[in-house]
């Protein structure tokens, strides 16, 4: 079947949401239609905790949110669409307020803001702790005002449809029915969030397997910075569901076995020797993960079946500021922990978190492959270079869906109107049958069981851990390529038990893994490539920065034989060169 559409939008969360009411705005006679494997309120925005950065307070600057960023970055962000967000972030957030969201308030019904890891002033907005979960349901709710947005819920994108260099639209299957459908349209905005999934240990939700970065890298986009994968310091370390920064912003503290605080050991940015403890705990994330490591290194974590822990403390605070404040965390304490963080101890390690790099895209949304945009976490545009700071993600979600939105809407409003389909409908059709054989994969050789899809997506994550995780070198990178490529392979011969067409989610795990195990070929082979330490891309046998080689941007290229192409893009600075990151007063 085929259905046409003037923008298609990959994608439900709040980037994807946002982008849908920017082109309702700018121009009612767009078609928009929203492809979204999971019902929109599903999507993993909703699980954001901690809040949303924008200057408001009166003491507080854009210069100096725009300055945190760029030091937060370890210098690697794009500094011209670092200022076109802190200028924007505000009056998106302004915004959301319009639209009903219900920011947290000071006494005198200002807007409350707390305080977050490498920003030296408070600018983070929040909803108690439950942020992200009010700002999805804002923009689910002001999206159902526009009759012209269309939703495909519980559709999984397969692939883009590309014709003489200009993407033409997707092809989607109905997880409810399995039905596949060519899916026209004049722009596709790819807005799918995150990768985490490559990994074992995360904070992202099952659906974050990186289908947005794999659809754009098979089309012929570039993925940027891929090599910088953000390790959150407080995840609970069975099932890696995030104990939000904010509970450090509150004034939670990190201490190892022996009840010490162990970041007074270590340097975090902090003007030596730091104005005030309390500021250890809001370094920034790759800093404090690291640190975790290196207290691992001396014997001074506590040994548990899921791996090496600290302890987060919040008992201090007491139970009328932790249920004001931290109502979701006291909450994910009881229910998956079967604790109560007023009396007892939060057992917390690194986990994987954000990914920094993504679809190469202007400030505009804008990728190298003609009417293709993307925004959110799957985007890389960049504001977050080699560390993203706490707090930077929604409003980045908010800013550039909006702008991508915009461009797509103008894109799609004077694209080549009419003319022949039949390629289009001819790839899509190519398409089917592709999908047709992976719902037939079979067992036919008579011989030993083939793998499972499960044993390769736990092989590769295993893979990932050890060869990509918070510090690397050349050897454990090397290793890496050749695993993923020998799990490429095995995966090319992998069986699957579920051949029905009725929400066979088996199937969905085969199209996902096909996606994962290219973003972590070019997450190792990015990072094999950049000889130096820089945010969280920490490479023992390359300890230093090295701003001579490579202050620049890692690009990552598919070839027409299958063949991954590295190359480097200068980093844009703007007013802020290189120099030492510093956090704290």
């Amino acid at each position: 079947m085929t259905a046409s559409h003037s923008v298609v939008i990959v994608g439900g969360g709040g980037a994807g949401l946002r982008a849908a009411i920017s082109i309702a705005e700018s121009d009612p006679t767009l078609s928009v239609a929203i492809v979204s494997k999971v019902y929109p309120m599903r999507s993993h925005t909703v699980s954001a905790e901690g809040g949303a950065a924008a200057v408001i307070a009166p003491d507080d600057s854009l210069d100096e949110h725009a300055y945190d960023t760029v030091s937060g970055s370890d210098w690697l962000c794009d500094q011209d669409a670092v200022e076109a967000f802190i200028r924007e972030a505000p009056t998106e957030l302004l915004r959301l307020e319009h639209w009903g969201c219900p920011w947290s308030r000071q006494p005198d019904g200002h807007i409350a803001v707390r305080a977050f890891g490498g920003m030296k002033n408070k600018r983070t907005w929040f909803a108690a702790d439950k942020t992200g979960f009010h700002l999805l349901h804002t923009l689910f709710q002001t999206a159902l005002s526009y009759s012209d947005i269309v939703r495909y819920d519980e559709w999984f994108a397969s692939t883009l449809l590309v014709d003489d260099g200009r993407v033409r639209g997707v092809v989607a299957i109905e997880l409810s029915t399995g039905r596949i459908e060519t899916i026209i349209a004049d722009a596709v905005i790819v807005c799918t969030g995150g990768c985490g999934r490559v990994f074992p240990f995360t904070t992202n939700a099952t659906i974050k397997t990186g289908d947005g970065m794999a659809l754009a890298f098979r089309a012929g986009a570039g993925l940027k910075d891929m090599e910088f994968v953000q390790y959150h310091p407080t995840g609970l370390p069975f099932t890696g569901i995030l104990i939000t920064e904010a509970a450090r912003a509150e004034g939670g503290w990190l201490i190892n076995k022996d009840g010490y605080r162990y970041l007074q050991d270590y340097d975090l940015g902090t003007p030596t020797p730091g104005p005030v403890l309390r500021s250890m705990e809001l370094g920034p994330r790759d800093r404090l993960s690291q640190a975790f490591v290196h207290e691992q290194e001396k014997g001074r974590t506590i040994d548990t079946p899921d791996g090496p822990i600290v302890h987060l403390d919040l008992r201090h605070l007491g139970a009328e500021l932790i249920d004001t404040k931290l109502p979701f965390v006291r909450e994910l304490c009881a229910s998956y922990q079967n604790i109560d963080p007023v009396h007892e101890l939060v057992p917390v390690r690194p986990v994987v978190h954000y990914m920094m790099g993504g679809i190469h895209t202007d400030i505009h949304g804008a990728t190298d492959v003609d009417g293709l945009y993307a925004a959110g976490e799957v985007a890389c545009v960049s504001i977050n270079g080699a560390n993203r700071l706490g707090s930077n993600s929604l409003p980045e979600l908010l800013v550039f869906g909006a702008r991508a939105g915009r461009a797509a809407a103008e894109h799609a409003a004077t694209a080549r109107a009419g003319g022949s389909t039949a390629a289009i409908e001819a790839q899509g059709r190519d398409e089917q049958r592709r999908l047709e054989r992976e719902l037939s994969r079979h067992d036919g050789t008579g011989g030993a069981r083939p793998d499972r899809i499960a044993d390769i997506r736990t092989g590769m994550q295993k893979t990932m851990e050890a060869g990509a995780g918070i510090y690397r070198d050349a050897a454990s990178l090397r290793t890496a390529v050749d695993e993923i490529r020998e799990w490429k392979e095995r995966y090319a011969h992998a069986v699957i038990d579920d051949h029905s067409r009725t929400f066979n989610t088996e199937l969905i795990a085969t199209l996902e893994l096909s996606g994962m195990l290219d973003v972590a070929e070019c997450i190792v082979g990015s990072a094999l490539q950049r000889e130096e330490s820089r945010g969280a891309h920490q490479r023992t046998d390359f300890p230093d920065r090295d701003d001579d080689r490579y202050l620049a941007h890692s690009l990552i290229h598919r070839q027409p034989g299958g063949e991954a192409r590295i190359s480097y893009l200068p980093v844009t600075i703007t007013r802020w060169p290189p120099g030492q990151r510093v956090y704290g007063r």
